[in-house]
């Protein structure tokens, strides 16, 4: 038995903290190979996750938000926001499936948030992500300032750093 205790998320927590990118994954699949990948998702206000797809392989994408507060957001192919909900265990608002083909990203709104995430298939970094290519990349100098603009289009001004 794996527990999804207080102290995991603290522990996983603590290094996304300390981690470059401000996340970090705890994995409960043992091998990439496994047919779904099941783990946390520790996210940090400031951390970039390129808007991306799951498409060949199509997959489908599930967070379930632990601790926190995580903006989720899908886009259409040109970019624009389609929809989008703040993941909150306290609002009633727990989670998300996101479909295969559908561009998204996920936003960390306060510290020590934590997902639990689940993806269809096996990984492999080579084809598990589609970047949009109307977002800036990882370690990109407008990445944050693409996350402030998601921000202010959505006229959210809780994040807490």
């Amino acid at each position: 038995m794996i527990k999804i205790d207080k102290e995991l998320l603290n522990a996983t927590s603590q290094k996304a903290k300390a981690s470059q990118r401000k996340r970090m994954n705890y994995n409960f699949h043992k091998k990439n190979s496994d047919r779904f990948q099941r783990f946390l998702n520790a996210l940090e206000p400031g951390t970039y996750i390129r808007p991306h797809k799951h498409e060949n392989p199509d997959k489908t994408e599930v967070f379930i938000c632990l601790r926190g507060k995580i903006l989720v957001v899908e886009f259409d192919d040109c970019g624009e926001i389609i929809d989008s909900i703040i993941l909150n265990s306290e609002s009633g608002n727990y989670g998300v499936e996101i479909s295969p083909k559908a561009w998204h990203t996920i936003i960390g709104l306060e510290q020590s948030t934590v997902a639990y995430e689940i993806k269809d298939g096996e990984y492999n970094p080579d084809d598990d992500k589609n970047f949009a290519p109307w977002a800036p990349e990882e370690n990109s100098p407008k990445a944050d300032k693409y996350i402030d603009d998601i921000l202010v289009k959505l006229k959210i001004s809780d994040l807490k750093k």
